[in-house]
């Protein structure tokens, strides 16, 4: 380490005199070749120092109608990606990981916007699939390691996910689409494209319309989402770029399950939205026996639960995730007597809630003994970043980069009365209003400054990435209604995060790559997660001493090599990872109820393992993808309290929710207008405890796709079908909704769709 601070400290004396930043590009990063690439299913980031994947935009129009572009990505190696929808749109079980680190822990962005952790209570961000709708996803680029050092991300321990919207065309059109399939799914999409309206200026505009019942119980999942871009030449390798998005969506919820649940009440046991007296007579049961702590609500319902129910917490009558957002950025970026540079500047807005009909919590006045708890969640982020880079001399290519963001995040706890006790007089999917209660009320600031330096070094066949990123985050939280949760400052400061790498052509398109990373993740200023979602006196012991809180930081090794003959493509890439200061938030009590956490380090995790890809053009239109990955992620410590009294026996045993073995593959066909995919991908077991005594056992999982598409001229149509889950299989998906517990059963996991089909016509005129 210290040889190579000495060989980038050095590096850094090239710099006068230069600009901004390679590593972190404006828009989607153009194939190493003459369009090769866009014949393979997976474009191999050829020419990269480190394990660089990249799904175009035809890719993830072979998915069904709707599909998320995180579910797209879920046949790359190491990639874990789990829902409990057919599209991997629903929020709350969307769940994605990358060589066993969890999404919060990897980095998000948009044409460079950042993000945020893509948790569902989202405090800096929100999730891409609000962001941008599917049809608009120019280019997905997966970094499976920590990623360019360009990224606007404090916390990418792991990998990066960047994804780049598409270009408006050249020509006026207009692209639409509709849908129907299981479930009453309904979707309709269209964009309208203005083409050159002069000088080079163009633009789209599209909208989405989409409602689905719920596979299981009773609910819908709702999305409204409007897009637009405009692109205008300002010079002749100068252009300014805007966007804009608006998403509103509003989802009915699925019951958590434990695998006791499972067994007991089976895979299509949910909650009970459509039986208000049932959900009260509930509650009332619960209320006699002492289960919530709540008074006697009607004494006459006995103490008995009515078969299946053994827990009030079996089932509730209704939840919800509604959440509103404006997304918008302006910038240019180009190229003018050598230096490359761009600048840009976003806005985000956004108004969530998460509803609950709780049974712990009576409406006032006896009128019920259901309330509606809710989370709430209003963003006002806002933001700026940079970068700028040219040659010096014959070797050096200087890069250097910036990003400050100012994020002021309110997140409060309220309730809401229930009005009767024969039924709801409340729609779960609507924005609630005039609380009866605020259990607490949290103004959260956060103010983000990060810088990179990259110097790229050619030598003939080799090439060598060089550089480092620092960043400054600060955290504030003030409390507008303080609960019992903590109010105060902390800060995490890194200068120096050091990445070196290399590539070395061999020549008859085989090249090998390495390199080194650095990373640490930056602390979330929120109410129910980070270093304020404590008492005073817990976040205080955070500050000072033996106790004092350390940020999480990750080394990452990888070496691998890519091979391009024919029509073959592959790479095979082997990777050691050390995450210290690993933060774990030690619950008080159970997770839906709320009780406060107390944050801290338990010591490290190793992660070893390799991944295979390999894409094959078989030729008559047919072609053929695989990837495979290995994983072992291990804990390194077992997890004490302060006292040092054991807490879980966790040393030696499998990281939760990181399968050893991944297996994706698919089959394609794309010849005369007929297009055909099969794809299967299998996952070995996940455990969901600490201490590895609960686990989900391994599963295959088969989709496809199959259509049509007519040449009208100019004009075209195309018919196209889809299914998820083939041959329907029953299976638990995303683990982990209500967090990790250290043994034990644990009401926290998701059962996966089951087989669904879906029929989408799409025009372009």
């Amino acid at each position: 380490m210290r040889k190579l601070s000495i060989l980038l400290a050095g590096t850094s004396m090239l710099l006068s005199g230069a600009a901004f930043a390679q590593d972190a590009p404006a828009g989607p990063v153009p194939a190493a070749d003459d369009g090769a690439d866009q014949n393979h299913i997976v474009v191999i980031g050829r020419g990269e120092t480190r394990q660089v994947q990249q799904l175009s935009s035809s890719d993830i129009a072979e998915l069904a109608a709707g599909t998320s572009p995180l579910k797209a990505i879920e046949k790359l190696p190491s990639v874990n990606f789990q829902s409990a929808d057919p599209f991997g749109a629903y929020e709350w079980a969307t769940r994605v990981s990358i060589r066993s680190f969890n999404q919060n822990q990897l980095g998000f962005t948009l044409d460079g916007i950042p993000l945020g952790d893509a948790s569902y209570g989202n405090v800096n961000g929100l999730h891409i699939s609000r962001a941008i709708t599917s049809e608009n996803v120019g280019e997905v680029r997966v970094s499976q390691g920590a990623g360019s050092l360009g990224t606007q991300a404090t916390n990418n321990l792991g990998g990066t996910l960047e994804f780049f919207s598409r270009d408006p065309s050249d020509q006026f059109g207009i692209h639409a689409e509709g849908t129907y399939g299981s479930e009453n799914t309904k979707r309709i999409f269209g964009r309208i494209e203005t083409g050159d309206i002069g000088g080079g200026v163009k633009a789209y505009a599209s909208y989405v319309y989409s409602d689905l019942d719920k596979w299981k119980g009773w609910g819908s999942q709702r999305t409204n989402q409007a897009n637009g871009k405009i692109v205008a030449p300002l010079a002749d390798d100068v252009r300014l770029v805007g966007t804009i998005s608006y998403s509103d969506r509003r989802e009915n919820d699925y019951q958590d399950l434990s695998l006791g649940m499972i067994k007991r009440l089976g895979y299509n046991w949910d909650n009970i939205s459509n039986d208000y007296a049932l959900a009260v007579r509930i509650a009332d049961i619960a209320n006699n026996r002492g289960d919530t702590g709540a008074p006697v609500s009607n004494a006459a319902a006995g103490t008995v639960y009515p078969a299946p129910f053994a827990t009030v917490d079996d089932a509730y009558f209704d939840a919800a995730g509604l959440r509103r957002d404006w997304l918008g950025s302006l910038g240019f970026e180009g190229e003018s007597g050598g230096l490359r540079f761009a600048l840009k500047g976003y806005y985000h807005n956004n108004h969530g809630q998460g509803l609950w009909f709780t049974p712990y919590v009576p409406s006032p006045g006896g009128t019920s003994p259901i309330s509606i708890r809710t989370t709430e969640y209003d963003i006002d982020r806002k933001g700026v970043f940079g970068h700028t880079g040219g040659k010096l001399g014959e070797h050096n290519d200087v890069t250097i980069g910036f990003w400050y963001e100012r994020n002021d995040f309110q997140q409060a706890r309220r309730f809401y009365a229930l009005s009767s006790r024969t039924a709801p007089s409340r729609r779960s999917l609507d924005f609630q209003s005039n609380p009866f209660a605020t259990q607490w009320d949290y103004d959260y600031t956060t103010d983000t400054f990060q810088y990179y330096v990259e110097d790229k070094l050619t030598f003939g066949d080799l090439t060598l990435n060089l550089g480092w990123k620092g960043f400054k985050v600060k955290n504030a939280a003030d409390p507008n209604v303080a609960g019992a949760l903590a109010r105060g400052k902390i800060d995490v400061t890194d200068w120096f995060q050091p990445t070196a790498g290399f590539n070395y052509r061999l020549g008859a398109g085989a090249e090998l790559f390495g390199g080194f990373t650095q990373v640490t993740r930056a602390f979330v200023a929120s109410a129910t997660s980070g270093p304020f979602a404590t008492t005073q006196a817990g976040f205080n012991a955070l500050l000072s001493g033996s106790t004092r809180l350390k940020p999480e930081q990750s080394d990452t090794w990888e070496l691998g090599g890519r091979l391009r003959s024919g029509p073959f493509t592959g790479s095979l890439a082997g990777y050691y990872v050390n995450f210290r200061n690993r933060l774990l938030g030690v619950t008080t009590g159970a997770g839906i109820v709320g009780n406060p956490v107390t944050l801290q380090n338990v010591g490290d995790v190793r992660a070893i393992g390799f991944e295979a890809t390999g894409d094959l053009r078989l030729g008559s239109g047919f072609g053929a993808f695989v990837s495979y990955s290995y994983n072992d992620s291990t804990y390194r410590d077992d997890v004490r309290n302060a006292a040092g009294t054991l807490l879980a026996a966790t040393k030696g045993k499998t990281v939760v929710d990181a399968p050893k073995h991944l297996l994706k593959g698919e089959l394609t066909y794309d010849l005369a207008g007929f297009n055909a995919r099969i794809g299967a991908n299998y996952m070995s077991r996940r455990y969901f405890t600490y201490t590895n005594d609960q686990s989900i056992a391994g599963r295959v999982l088969v989709d496809a796709t199959l259509g049509y598409k007519f040449d009208l001229g100019g004009r075209s149509l195309e018919i196209q079908a889809n299914a998820t889950n083939l041959f329907d299989k029953k299976y638990v998906s995303t683990i982990g909704t209500n967090g990790f517990g250290n043994s034990g059963d644990n009401q926290t996991l998701m059962v996966g769709a089951p087989q669904q089909f879906f029929v989408t016509l799409k025009a372009w005129f």
